[in-house]
């Protein structure tokens, strides 16, 4: 429990860090300031294997699934690459919540940071549930894989109509329970007009941003059970790679129309995984190929959007 609340500990040190000291004063955030801290967040996780090793080294840490150290390095490592790759497919709604409800560059990093403390609590929640569920209905591993290899099909077809955030069901359901305005007042989520307090399109964003997140979860966090059911692996990676997100956000939204095969290895990825559900009372993978197909995967993506010219 004390590796818990100081895990937890960290992660509101660098968040209260983030927004009251680096980022105390609101600006537009250009693309190498957001390289240089997406490369902090991700020197962070990986740095972060070391302390993986030491507290299954030294049995610090419960160790329920009995993973030897040099293990739960590699599944940690491979569960958080497979959040940071289902992640970039987050980035590209994130772009268009901020599109449809014109938020203008200097107040998204506001809404992203308020964004990253409702994901860290709703993940958490889905992970204890998640976990909970495999060691007690070992079938429902099966549940998990079905649905990753059904939503790796759907996101193959890409047939969905294109996502409009103004006419999605949550936000018609929010203007009938609370006023919304389409006014910006400064970095505010609510103002007063006329004696009535209304919702302004920063907290709107929010809301859908939330939601949406928590859609992108039952994705992500049943792939990274696939890899394994220790609950600390599972909810530090995940959390890392979410504490990135923001940072990745404005390096890579600029340049959304370039990664256009990036699609193709999350499907790639969501099959794997997918499979590997399915078939893991039946075949057991060293953790090293699973790190090695997603990173194969991902960097093959990269690389082909980068490289191979666009068809007109």
């Amino acid at each position: 429990m004390i590796v818990w609340i100081v895990f937890l500990a960290f992660v509101l040190v660098f968040l209260a860090l983030d927004l009251g000291i680096f980022h105390k004063h609101e600006h537009v955030i250009k693309s190498k300031e957001a390289g240089i801290w997406t490369a902090i967040w991700v020197s962070i996780a990986f740095a972060f294997s070391g302390v993986i090793y030491w507290l299954f080294s030294a049995g610090i840490i419960e160790n329920p699934t009995n993973l030897t150290p040099n293990d739960a390095v590699l599944k940690y490592i491979t569960g958080y690459l497979i959040e940071l790759s289902l992640s970039i497919d987050n980035v590209f709604v994130i772009a268009v919540i901020f599109s449809s409800f014109r938020i203008p560059p200097i107040y998204q990093h506001r809404v992203l940071f308020w964004g990253i403390l409702g994901a860290i609590v709703f993940r958490a929640l889905m992970i204890f549930f998640g976990v909970a569920l495999i060691t007690k209905f070992e079938w429902i591993i099966y549940v998990f894989g079905i649905f990753l290899l059904y939503t790796a099909l759907k996101m193959l077809k890409n047939d969905e109509e294109d996502f409009n955030p103004k006419d999605s069901f949550v936000f018609k359901q929010l203007k009938k329970i609370y006023p919304v305005t389409t006014t910006i007042s400064g970095n505010d989520f609510f103002v007063k007009k006329m004696g009535v307090r209304a919702a302004t399109p920063l907290f709107v964003a929010l809301i859908v941003i939330e939601l949406t997140d928590i859609l992108f979860a039952l994705d992500s966090i049943p792939a990274i059970l696939a890899i394994t059911a220790d609950p600390f692996i599972v909810f530090s990676s995940n959390i890392l790679a979410i504490l990135g997100l923001r940072s990745m956000y404005f390096l890579i939204s600029r340049m959304l129309a370039k990664f256009r095969y990036i699609n193709y290895s999350l499907v790639v990825i969501l099959a794997f995984v997918g499979l590997k559900m399915l078939f893991s009372h039946f075949i057991h993978l060293p953790e090293w190929v699973s790190l090695t197909v997603i990173s194969v995967s991902l960097l093959s993506g990269i690389v082909a959007s980068l490289y191979v010219p666009e068809q007109e």
